[in-house]
C-alpha cells in the first residue's frame, strides 16, 4: 500500500471545540482549550505519524469579524488555512447559528477539496433537532460529508480520523516521523501560561494580555523561565498583579505546575507585568509578538 500524507486544516467559528479535536486527533495536548471564545490566537500544527501515513493537522483561531488588528491577524490565519489544504475539517456545534460568519462559509463552499463538517456537542440536543441540523448543513455545504460528534465524549472521533486517512493523497511524509509540531518549546510555555490567565481572569482582561518568554534556560535538573506579561493599561496591570501580588502568585503557581508536567522537569518561573499601550492595534508590536503570517 502506498504511503499517504497531507495537510488537514481545522476551521470554524470560536468556541466550537476545534482545539479539543486536534488534541484528540494527535493524541497530545498541543492546543490550549478553555470554555472561552478566542482561546486560540495562532495557527498551531500537530503531526500524527502512522506506519502508512502522516497527517499534518492545523488548529486555527475561530473565525470572527475583526474589531482590532490582533483579531485581523487571527482571521488571516483562518483564511490561510483554506489555501494549503488537502482535506478541510469545518467544525460547528448544535448551539451556534449556522449562518454566522457566512462570508467565510462561502469561501469554504467553493473550495475544491474534500470537506468534512463535524457537528460537535451532540449531547446538548435531541435526535430530532440533530437530524434537522444535518439537513441544514447538507444545504449549506453540498458535497461535504457530515459527522455528528462529541469531542468531550470522544464519540465518532475515531471514525472521522479513519475517513481523513482515506481521503489523503499519496505522498511521502513532509516531516520527520518523530516530529510532533512546528512550534518551539517556548511557544507552548507561553500558551500554558496564557491558558491560566484565561481561566483565572474575567471579561476583557485575558484578551488584553500577551505572554512573552524572555529567557528559557534548560539546566541539568531545572528549567529557568523568565516571562513578561504585556497588558494595554495600567489598570489592567493592577488587576493582573492583584492585591499584594496575590493574583500573579496564583497564576504563576498554577502555570509552574502545568509546565513541570509538560517539561517533565522542575521549573523556576519568574513573571513580571509591563504595560505596552494598545499593543493589539500596533502592526509593529503584533509582528514582534509573532502574529505575522511568515
Amino acid at each position: 500500500m502506498a504511503f499517504k500524507s497531507g495537510f488537514v486544516n481545522i476551521v470554524g467559528n470560536p468556541n466550537v471545540g476545534k482545539s479539543t479535536l486536534m488534541n484528540l486527533f494527535v493524541g497530545e495536548r498541543l492546543s490550549i482549550a478553555t470554555f472561552k471564545s478566542q482561546t486560540t490566537r495562532h495557527r498551531i500544527m500537530g503531526i500524527l505519524n502512522k506506519d502508512d501515513c502522516q497527517i499534518v493537522f492545523s488548529d486555527t483561531p475561530g473565525v470572527l469579524k475583526p474589531n482590532y488588528k490582533l483579531q485581523s491577524s487571527m482571521r488571516a490565519f483562518s483564511e490561510m488555512a483554506l489555501t494549503d489544504v488537502d482535506v478541510l475539517i469545518y467544525v460547528t456545534d448544535v448551539v451556534e447559528d449556522c449562518s454566522k460568519n457566512n462570508d467565510f462559509l462561502e469561501e469554504v463552499k467553493v473550495l475544491d477539496v474534500p470537506k468534512l463538517v463535524l457537528i460537535n456537542k451532540i449531547d446538548l440536543t435531541t435526535q430530532e433537532e440533530l437530524i434537522k441540523l444535518v439537513e441544514k448543513w447538507h444545504a449549506l455545504l453540498p458535497g461535504a460529508e457530515i459527522y455528528p460528534i462529541s469531542a468531550t465524549a470522544k464519540f465518532n472521533v475515531d471514525q472521522v480520523l479513519k475517513r481523513v486517512q482515506e481521503l489523503l493523497p499519496e505522498n511521502p511524509p513532509y516531516f520527520d516521523k518523530d516530529q510532533l509540531t512546528d512550534k518551539p518549546v517556548k511557544f507552548f510555555v507561553s500558551e500554558i501560561i496564557r491558558e491560566k490567565i484565561l481561566l483565572y481572569y474575567d471579561k476583557e482582561i485575558p484578551y488584553s494580555v500577551e505572554v512573552v518568554v524572555e529567557s528559557y534556560k534548560d539546566e541539568k535538573t531545572l528549567v529557568k523561565i523568565d516571562v513578561v506579561l504585556y497588558v494595554e493599561r495600567d489598570s489592567q496591570k493592577g488587576i493582573i498583579i492583584g492585591h499584594q501580588g496575590v493574583a500573579l502568585k496564583k497564576i504563576s503557581m498554577e502555570a509552574r505546575k502545568s509546565l513541570e508536567k509538560f517539561l517533565d522537569k522542575k521549573v523556576f518561573l519568574h513573571m513580571i507585568v509591563k504595560v505596552d499601550k494598545d499593543w493589539r492595534s500596533s502592526d509593529k508590536e503584533l509582528s514582534l509578538f509573532g502574529y505575522n503570517l511568515n
